[in-house]
C-alpha cells in the first residue's frame, strides 16, 4: 500500500514496486491516480511517460524483479518524481541510434522535464525529474525544447549542418528528434500518428490559452 502524507506546503507519496513490465503498468496507473487525487495541474500523458521511463530504467539497467520505489512530491510549482533502487551505478546519456536504446530514456527526461538528475543514497541511488505545475508553461516548454535540441546535436545528423548556422542546425535536430520519438513510440507498440495527434492537441490547447 502506498504511504502518503501531507506536510504543508508539500504533498508526498511513496509507491514501492518490483522492476517488471506488468508492475510498471500498475505503477503508472497508481501514480496518475494519486496525482488526480491531489489535483496536480500537469499533463497526464507527460506524467505517465516520465514514470514509465524512470521505472523502465530500473528494469533495463538494474535488473528485472528487483525492488524499487517511486516517490511523488508536489511542492509549489514543481512536481518531483524520484525512483530509488539499490544500484549505485549512475546512468548517463549516450549517443542514441536506431539500433541501441541505451540512454534514450535520459534524453527523453531531459526533453520533457524542467530539471532532472541522479543522486547517490545510503543504499543505492535515486534518479529524479521535475515537472512544472505553475504558470508560464508555454515559455518553459520552449526553453526545454531549446535545451533538448542543444543537447541532441551530435546525437543525430544535425551535427552535419553546423556550417549553415545555429538556427538551421537546431531545425534539423528538431526534425531528427521528432523522428526518433516516433521510432520510440512504434517500438513500444503505439501508433506514431496517434502520438502526433495528441501532441498537436496539447499544442493547440496551450497556444489557444496563451
Amino acid at each position: 500500500m502506498p504511504d502518503c502524507e501531507v506536510t504543508e506546503p508539500q504533498l508526498r507519496c511513496v509507491l514501492p514496486f518490483e522492476a517488471a513490465a506488468a508492475e510498471v503498468r500498475l505503477l503508472r496507473r497508481a501514480a496518475v491516480a494519486q496525482l488526480s487525487r491531489w489535483g496536480v495541474p500537469v499533463s497526464v500523458d507527460e506524467a505517465e511517460l516520465l514514470v514509465t521511463e524512470l521505472a523502465t530504467n530500473v528494469v533495463k539497467h538494474v535488473g528485472e524483479g528487483v525492488s524499487a520505489t517511486l516517490i511523488l512530491e508536489w511542492r509549489g510549482e514543481r512536481l518531483r518524481l524520484e525512483v530509488h533502487d539499490r544500484s549505485r551505478a549512475v546512468p548517463s546519456r549516450k549517443a542514441a541510434d536506431c539500433d541501441a536504446e541505451c540512454g534514450r530514456g535520459l534524453h527523453l527526461l531531459a526533453a520533457l522535464a524542467v530539471d532532472w538528475g541522479t543522486v547517490l543514497t545510503a543504499v543505492g541511488k535515486a534518479v529524479w525529474c521535475e515537472i512544472s505545475t505553475g504558470g508560464g508553461s508555454t515559455c518553459r516548454r520552449i526553453e526545454r525544447a531549446a535545451e533538448a535540441l542543444e543537447n541532441y546535436q551530435g546525437v543525430s545528423g544535425g551535427v552535419a549542418f553546423r556550417s549553415r548556422g545555429r538556427l538551421a542546425d537546431l531545425e534539423e535536430s528538431a526534425i531528427a528528434l521528432i523522428a526518433d520519438l516516433l521510432h520510440w513510440t512504434a517500438a513500444r507498440g503505439h501508433d506514431p500518428d496517434d502520438f502526433l495527434d495528441r501532441a498537436q492537441m496539447h499544442y493547440e490547447a496551450e497556444a489557444g490559452a496563451a
